[in-house]
């Protein structure tokens, strides 16, 4: 059994030796696959959605829906406007001020709701 973290480190070092990636969206398919083998080892389950609604903060870059959401909806699909449960993914650059981030105004938004 391979491990979810090497493998993103893998898929990461060979999206960024292509030199055809663009700067964060290039390497969503490799977080979502991370995020998405870590959640299935979860109670309940949890799984990533990229480029997720406008819930009135902003576009966040993904949120974590538990298994649930799924289920109750017709062809596994996500009732319009449903926010995350386990929360919302916004990617940063190393080189970003988390503590900047975590005041912003789309984390408080966030929080609010």
């Amino acid at each position: 059994m391979t491990n979810p973290l090497e493998n993103y480190l893998t898929e990461l070092s060979e999206i960024n030796s292509s030199s055809g990636a663009v700067k964060e969206t290039s390497y969503y398919p490799a977080l979502s696959n991370l995020l998405n083998a870590v959640g299935k080892t979860l109670k309940p389950r949890v799984r990533s959605i990229i480029n997720i609604q406008n819930a009135g903060a902003g576009l966040p870059d993904g949120g974590l829906y538990t298994a649930e959401q799924f289920q109750k909806q017709a062809k596994g699909e996500l009732r319009d406007g449903q926010l995350p449960a386990r929360g919302c993914i916004e990617v940063k650059s190393t080189g970003e001020n988390i503590d900047d981030i975590a005041r912003g105004e789309q984390v408080i938004s966030m929080q609010i709701r």
